[in-house]
């Protein structure tokens, strides 16, 4: 690790690009304190610190770094975007264009990106005006009480000019996350996640002391250091499928004959079915604000309002083990890649080219997808059961916390690396 930081310190774009990024992320950090005009910030503040990690403040206040405790002009953080990323790589694999955008190469690359773009600003718009609903309520923070009326002055106007800064905010952090990953280090989205991850933690750490003393604290960082072994174990762990390429006659040289592997990793989808799962989960507690049936209501605020209830965790946990199964058939497909190798004049070891190897890397995928799938799921839950089992609700969100910061530092360190082996840094590749 201080190796990779001498060599960052050696190679000046390398060492350019990083202070680019933690320049963003600082630019970040100031939006995420500024307070949107108008809403009234001593009542949030005294409410959040009351109902912290519960409703559904616990999820949207960890991907946006306790700007949405704030009521900060960067309040929905990046989940719109990512939201919109997610949803756009679905709808590729039923809506022919986006399928046709996808294998146009840098050109259809451009038009998902821009198409993902508008529906970052529709969804952010839809998002904001919930929220301002739900910051008049006061149901946000876990209150339905007249008196927690967050925003003094509920005028037309005005509450049109706060969805407009919330929506505002969401294009910003989304033109800081391109930014990043253009001219910064890493993938701009992913490090803006992970800043705000690691934005909470010392709140966190203060809030157990503060709860279980030294020996509590001592106990879960125990528990988290079990937790980060176990994760950097399976996010390394993939299984190497060998594919072998004939050789071929061009001209008067011979090209082909060489060996290479295609690696599918354990946990292939990473943490997506983890927003996932959590964004669905949120939708019915949005949508308990605005029906008008009493007992459905009531039902949803009494098991799904909690991240730590029963029902919660179970349809947590099932969602997750759903969604990655769909994410990896989506984000790897067999049959393309069955197509991209037999075309290249590649083929598997013992497999015959075409359908054979189509099923066969079916079959691979399905076996490592498996156990990824629930590890992602233990991971989420088992945290949450065991704090909740110890009556601490200040961090719901324990192992997806973990998961999210040691993901992105591998992939981010990773990256490193091989920019520095582009280079052909001579200290480092000694």
């Amino acid at each position: 690790m201080l190796g990779s930081v001498r060599n960052i310190v050696r190679v000046a774009d390398l060492r350019n690009k990083v202070l680019f990024t933690l320049v963003v992320i600082a630019i970040y950090q100031l939006g995420a304190n500024i307070p949107v005009p108008g809403v009234s910030y001593s009542r949030i503040q005294a409410i959040s610190n009351a109902s912290r990690g519960t409703g559904l403040l616990g999820y949207l206040d960890l991907f946006s770094g306790g700007a949405l405790a704030r009521a900060a002009v960067l309040g929905l953080g990046i989940m719109p975007y990512i939201t919109s990323s997610i949803i756009i790589q679905l709808l590729g694999t039923v809506i022919p264009k986006f399928a046709e955008w996808r294998e146009q190469g840098a050109v259809g690359q451009r038009k998902l990106t821009q198409t993902t773009r508008y529906l970052t600003i529709a969804l952010a718009l839809m998002q904001s005006s919930g929220l301002v609903f739900l910051l008049r309520s006061g149901q946000l923070f876990g209150s339905s009480s007249s008196a927690t009326d967050l925003i003094p002055n509920f005028a037309i106007p005005h509450v049109l000019f706060i969805i407009l800064t919330f929506t505002a905010g969401t294009a910003f952090v989304m033109w800081l996350g391109e930014l990043i990953t253009q001219r910064g280090i890493g993938q701009g989205m992913s490090i803006l996640i992970f800043a705000n991850v690691v934005a909470t933690l010392p709140l966190d750490v203060d809030l157990v002391k503060q709860d279980k003393g030294w020996a509590g604290l001592a106990i879960i960082g125990f528990v988290c250091v079990c937790l980060l072994v176990a994760i950097v174990f399976v996010e390394q762990g993939q299984r190497r499928i060998p594919v072998t390429f004939a050789k071929r006659v061009q001209g008067r040289r011979m090209y082909g004959g060489q060996s290479t592997y295609i690696p599918l990793k354990v946990n292939q989808a990473g943490v997506i079915p983890i927003i996932f799962a959590n964004s669905l989960l949120y939708i019915p507690v949005l949508i308990a604000t605005i029906i008008p049936w009493r007992g459905v209501r009531d039902w949803i605020q009494a098991n799904l309002y909690s991240p730590t209830g029963f029902v919660y965790l179970a349809l947590y946990g099932l969602f997750i083990v759903i969604f990655t199964f769909f994410y990896v058939q989506v984000s790897f497909d067999p049959y393309q890649q069955a197509d991209t190798i037999r075309k290249q004049g590649g083929y598997i070891p013992g497999i015959r080219p075409g359908p054979p190897t189509e099923t066969y890397l079916s079959k691979i995928l399905n076996r490592i997808t498996l156990p990824g799938s629930l590890f992602l799921a233990a991971v989420a839950l088992l945290p949450s059961a065991l704090l909740s089992a110890w009556h601490i609700t200040s961090i719901p969100f324990f192992g997806t916390t973990l998961l999210i910061s040691v993901g992105v530092a591998l992939e981010t360190n990773k990256q490193i690396d091989s920019q520095l082996t582009m280079r052909n840094y001579e200290g480092f590749l000694r």
